[in-house]
Parts: C-alpha cells; sequence; structure tokens
C-alpha cells in the first residue's frame, strides 16, 4: 500500500536520493519489518531466524505476533525493537572500551529499547543512568529495566537541563534525540500526518538545545552517540556540523560491512550513517558517534552530610543475605520498607545522582521488609542477579504461563509451602507464595495482561501461539 507523503517531504527526498528515489518509496509501500533483540542473560539465542546484521543478538521475524501472549516476553528474554536503531551496538563497540568500568547516560530513554541495549552491552562495573524527561514513561522505562534484569541501572526523571549539572560525570551520553519521525512514516502513520516543514525547523531547534544542555555532563575525551529516525539534513548532519562549531567535538568514523547497505555522510569534517528502507531490512535512521576532544573535568564527589540513602542494618541485610549472586558486590539500601540493592562500587556517585536528580528506581528492589520478614519482590523475580538456589522454582506450562500473567489462580503441583519463583522455558515470571491449599499469585496488578483469555486458552487456539522459546 502506498504512502501519501507529504508533498514537500517527496520534493525533498527526491532532492536528497535522486535516482533512488523510486526505489525508496516502493520500499515505504512495504510492510515495516519485526524485529526483537535477546537478552542473552535470560535465554540462548535462537539459531533458526534470520540476524539482523549489525547487532550479536538481534533477529527478525517473518510475522508480527501477538507479543502480549508470550511469557518470555514478559520474563524479559527479549525486546521488541526496530532493527535500524540496534546500530547504537556498533556505535559503542567502535568508540569506547565496553569492558572498562563506564558511566553512561541515555538521556531519551522509554521505552526502554536503547537502554536495555546498552545495559546488555556494558560490563557489571558499569553504570547506566537511564533517564526520560516525561513522568509516564519514565514508570514504563522502569518497568522495562526490571524486567530486563539488570541491577547497574538507575532510572531518572529530568530535563536535560538538570543532568547537564553534573560537570564531566558520564564517559558515554546517549541521545536518541525526538525527532520529525520521517523514518517512522510506514509504521506510524500519526507521524507523517504530523509532519510539516515548520515542525522540522523546530525539531531541529529543540534537539540543538538538548545537545547544548546535556553536553557540559559529558567528561573530555567522552562520546556522544547522537541519533533520531528521521532522514532530513537539518537535524542530522546540520546539526553535526552546528555542534562543532559550538563545543570541542570531532566525529568517530565507524566501519562498516558493505553488504550491511548504510551510506556513510559527511559535511564539513563530521560524519554521520543513515539507513534506509530500500538499502537496509529496517526504518529509517541516523547515527553518529562524536568524541568531546576539551571541556572541564568531573569535580570531585563530595559526600552528602545528610545521606539521600541509608543503610540497611545487620538485622536487614541477614533475612536477604544469600538471595543474590555476589552479595560482596552490592550494597542494601532502605526507603521505607523497601530493601533495594546498589552497586557497591558506585554509592559516592549514586549519592550524588539520588541528591541531584528525580530517581524513579535504582538498582534491584529486593524485598518488602516489616519485622522480621522479608517478602521478595517482582524485581529480583525477574533480576539476573538472583541467586539460583535462593527460592524453589516452578516450571509451568504455556497456558498456565499466561493465567499467571493475568494474575489468575494457578496450582503448582509439586512445590513446598512458601515463596515460589514461577518459571516459563527457565524464564522466571514472579512469585506465587504457596499456602497448604491455594497459591496466592504477586504478580504486579501494574503489569498484568489486560486482555480477556477465555478464547486464547481453548486448546485449539494455543497451539498456534508464539513463543520464541520456539524458535
Amino acid at each position: 500500500m502506498s504512502l501519501a507523503l507529504p508533498a514537500s517531504f517527496q520534493t525533498r527526498m527526491q532532492t536528497q536520493l535522486g535516482d533512488a528515489y523510486p526505489a525508496f518509496t516502493e520500499a515505504l509501500a512495504q510492510p515495516s519489518p519485526t524485529s526483537i533483540r535477546v537478552n542473552q542473560a535470560k535465554m540462548a539465542l535462537p539459531t533458526s531466524l534470520p540476524p539482523v546484521p549489525w547487532t550479536e543478538t538481534g533477529f527478525y521475524l517473518s510475522a508480527r505476533p501477538s507479543f502480549t501472549l508470550d511469557p518470555m516476553f514478559h520474563g524479559g528474554a527479549y525486546y521488541v525493537q526496530e532493527a535500524s536503531s540496534m546500530f547504537l551496538e556498533q556505535a559503542l563497540k567502535q568508540s569506547v572500551d565496553l569492558s572498562e568500568p563506564l558511566a553512561v547516560l541515555d538521556l531519551c530513554g522509554a521505552p526502554g529499547g536503547k537502554s536495555t541495549h546498552i545495559a546488555s552491552l556494558l560490563s557489571l562495573e558499569s553504570l547506566l543512568v537511564a533517564n526520560e524527561v516525561i513522568k509516564p514513561r519514565a514508570n514504563i522505562l522502569a518497568e522495562n529495566i526490571q524486567k530486563w534484569g539488570s541491577g547497574n541501572v538507575v532510572v531518572t526523571n529530568n530535563d536535560p537541563s538538570h543532568i547537564g549539572q553534573l560537570t564531566g560525570f558520564f564517559d558515554v551520553l546517549v541521545v536518541d534525540a525526538p525527532c520529525s519521525g520521517e523514518g517512522m512514516f510506514r509504521k506510524d502513520p500519526d507521524a507523517m500526518n504530523e509532519w510539516s516543514e515548520a515542525n522540522v525547523k523546530l525539531c531541529s531547534e529543540r534537539q540543538r538545545r538538548i545537545l547544548m544542555d546535556v553536553w557540559n555532563a559529558l567528561k573530555p575525551g567522552g562520546v556522544l552517540i547522537y541519533s533520531t529516525c528521521t532522514y532530513n539534513l537539518e537535524e542530522n548532519e546540520e546539526n553535526l556540523a552546528w555542534l562543532s562549531k559550538q563545543q570541542d567535538a570531532e566525529t568517530v568514523t565507524l566501519q562498516l560491512q558493505p553488504d550491511w547497505g548504510i551510506t556513510e555522510t559527511e559535511l564539513e569534517g563530521m560524519h554521520g550513517y543513515r539507513f534506509y528502507p530500500h538499502r537496509t531490512q529496517g526504518e529509517g535512521f541516523f547515527l553518529a558517534a562524536v568524541r568531546k576532544t576539551d571541556g572541564d573535568e568531573a569535580r570531585p564527589f563530595k559526600k552528602s552530610k545528610r545521606p539521600f540513602l541509608v543503610l540497611a542494618s545487620k538485622q536487614e541485610k541477614a533475612l536477604v543475605q544469600d538471595w543474590l549472586k555476589e552479595p560482596q558486590s552490592w550494597e542494601l539500601v532502605k526507603h521505607k520498607e523497601t530493601l533495594r540493592a546498589l552497586p557497591k562500587a558506585w554509592m559516592l556517585e549514586l549519592e550524588q545522582l539520588y541528591e541531584n536528580l528525580r530517581v524513579v528506581y535504582g538498582g534491584i528492589e529486593v524485598a518488602e521488609v516489616m519485622k522480621n520478614n522479608a517478602k521478595p519482590l517482582p524485581a529480583l523475580a525477574l533480576s539476573q542477579h538472583i541467586s539460583a538456589d535462593a527460592f524453589p522454582r516452578a516450571e509451568v506450562d504455556f497456558p498456565t504461563a499466561l493465567k499467571f500473567l493475568h494474575r489468575e489462580d494457578v496450582v503448582l503441583e509439586d512445590s513446598a509451602n512458601g515463596w515460589v519463583l514461577v518459571q516459563f522455558n527457565g524464564v522466571a515470571l514472579g512469585w506465587g507464595k504457596k499456602l497448604q491449599n491455594r497459591v496466592n499469585n504477586h504478580y504486579p496488578k501494574e503489569w498484568r495482561i489486560r486482555m480477556s483469555l477465555d478464547e486464547v486458552l481453548k486448546p485449539e487456539n494455543v497451539e498456534g501461539l508464539f513463543t520464541l522459546g520456539n524458535q
């Protein structure tokens, strides 16, 4: 189905692409590819799916299934992500040493595709701050971070100007900037309906403001990964050229494989990388890696007079001491009744973040402590850092997994009384508490599957449902 592209957009793209323009419009008439990125901390890579060539963990699906009905999706075993944007992996691998302990900011993090990707690429000794300026979207980001299971992530809800006050704090800034969305036209008709020349100009100006607001937070020698899902020069190459005049910045040249189909561009010495749907199997995308060549060093951190992070007591720590792998790597802090595990190596920096930013979520929410009892929390169930033998596990079949995620009563036949980690295909989903005659379902209400399962769970329908575990 051909798209009714805005006339001035057509003119722009004809100028930009020349003889390739008909192939571009023909590609836009085709369905959008469906792609996923696998969480290797939770499952093995599938062997029967075609790979996304610029990432080690991305794969294409032949059709778009109902991901809501795959328990492995809810367990954080994979993330549904547009293939072009997975090129972030190449930019990071080729511009920084990912084996080093790094402080990384994902400035525009929601809903979580890039944040979970970054978390998988970083070493466990690194720290990721995943930020989102819009509060409801920050909550969605926090949910997806918890499901992915990484413990070295802090989710914040701040304007870029607030984060920019953390002078030289970050080794890497990832700015997937709000844009005019030209690259998403075939996937999101609303983006096409909202497009205008004026909006392109507005987006370009906003992107420049965002870059200036946050630039101070990047260390000298650090790297900015700048990306958009749009085609025009104003929001891409021209913004890079402008940045190089405003700040001490130079682009990092990335090595490409010819069969990837990615287009390298250059304007005033600044290099960028473009994805067009007639050349790559993905949506429109632009990315550049920019190194900060000079600037202010980070100021030394001072301990707060009144710490924001209150350490748990010995008695409280003892309640959960066997619940995490490598407990020596974590500092347990308490807020109200919640015990949270934070990376011990970053406690001084985390104190600064909690003091200066609006932290929505951080580390691993381990337990709710009341008197001398500890109730394990959903984030612990889904964490990559939960100790393998801390709790009994109950492997359930496909219908039971969906019922559990729907917050229905389930039967766990062979489990002893107490807390049980419910899992499907080896992927943890959440907590059940087995009592003498029943199982209490502790899956979070706000995460539950809301659609009716009556038709779905009929035997003749279950067999045809998609789960990545069968691929």
